[in-house]
């Protein structure tokens, strides 16, 4: 039980760490952190698969994950296509517990 919680607190710190990198990141204007956004992507889905059964989340994934889409769509005009949707996309994994993209979920005939 014990080796769980400890990973639990591995992925909420890992979270925080890759939204602090992103927010690093986005200080430079000239270029979009793409990797810092997928490698914060990643960590929250990685959580989210572990925490997929609990009740409760990490307040500090909260912290990082609560207002992420409106921040980044305030804070550049221009972005990558996909960098909304996506941040989208992870507010849905975490706070409503299903991935809204169903790449190979389809029926067969579609």
């Amino acid at each position: 039980m014990n080796a769980q919680l400890e990973k639990k607190n591995a992925l909420a710190n890992a979270v925080g760490e890759s939204r602090a990198l992103l927010d690093i990141g986005l200080e430079d204007k000239r270029r979009y952190p793409r990797e810092a956004f997928k490698r914060l992507f990643d960590s929250v889905v990685a959580y989210a698969e572990a925490t997929a059964n609990d009740e409760l989340i990490y307040r500090n994934v909260v912290q990082s994950m609560n207002g992420l889409r409106a921040y980044l769509e305030l804070e550049r005009k221009r972005m990558p296509d996909n960098i909304l949707y996506d941040a989208d996309r992870l507010e849905t994994i975490l706070f409503a517990g299903y991935d809204p993209y169903f790449s190979g979920d389809e029926t067969p005939d579609l």
